[in-house]
């Protein structure tokens, strides 16, 4: 079976979900640029851990680099991409907006077309629930407005939405966007804690 590829493996998720592939038998192409936003020393400590598994295997890019990320995929040739890969943080989008510009825009743009070009059967990507905005029904729901972002981090994420379900009608690519709300647990970001 073809390998998964796993963007962000370093960081919180990204390193729990390579983990959980793995754990079932998966082959594991984990992506990351390790970029400074919190320690890298945390990320990687964590790379470490995944390293020690045979069947992963690391590469070190940025999604924004279209070239290097589609030598990854034609190195490795995925099948199924979970994308974790971003410049994450509400408040630090306030003073460094071309992060996000750069990695949740270019960076998901250069991912979907790679997906269409490398034959991927399905797209899993990180989105979030910041995507909610200003809304104070509860509980949220996937029914409820989601055109009014209150941050350019969640314009990222809304955007990725609609970048993602036009791929997936104009180029028939199966994917699946998660609204994560708040993540915590064992080898966390520092900034969650």
């Amino acid at each position: 079976m073809a390998p998964v590829l796993v963007t962000g493996a370093a960081g919180f998720i990204g390193f729990h979900t390579c983990r959980a592939l793995l754990e079932r038998g998966e082959e594991v192409i984990g992506l990351d640029n390790l970029n400074a936003y919190y320690e890298v020393s945390l990320k990687e400590a964590r790379l470490a851990l995944l390293q020690e598994h045979p069947a992963f295997r690391f590469e070190r890019n940025d999604v924004a680099d279209a070239a290097g990320l589609e030598a990854v995929f034609a190195r490795g040739r995925p099948d199924r991409v979970i994308h974790l890969a971003a410049q994450a943080g509400v408040r630090y989008s306030l003073q460094n907006p071309q992060a996000y510009v750069s990695s949740n825009l270019v960076g998901f743009g250069n991912i979907l077309e790679c997906c269409r070009h490398g034959a991927v059967r399905h797209l899993v990507y990180a989105s979030s629930s910041s995507v909610y905005g200003a809304n104070t029904r509860m509980p949220f729901s996937v029914h409820d407005n989601v055109d009014h972002p209150v941050s350019l981090y969640a314009a990222t994420k809304k955007a990725n939405e609609l970048m993602a379900h036009t791929y997936s009608h104009l180029y028939r690519l199966p994917t699946t966007g998660l609204r994560f709300f708040t993540v915590y647990g064992p080898w966390g970001r520092p900034d969650m804690a």
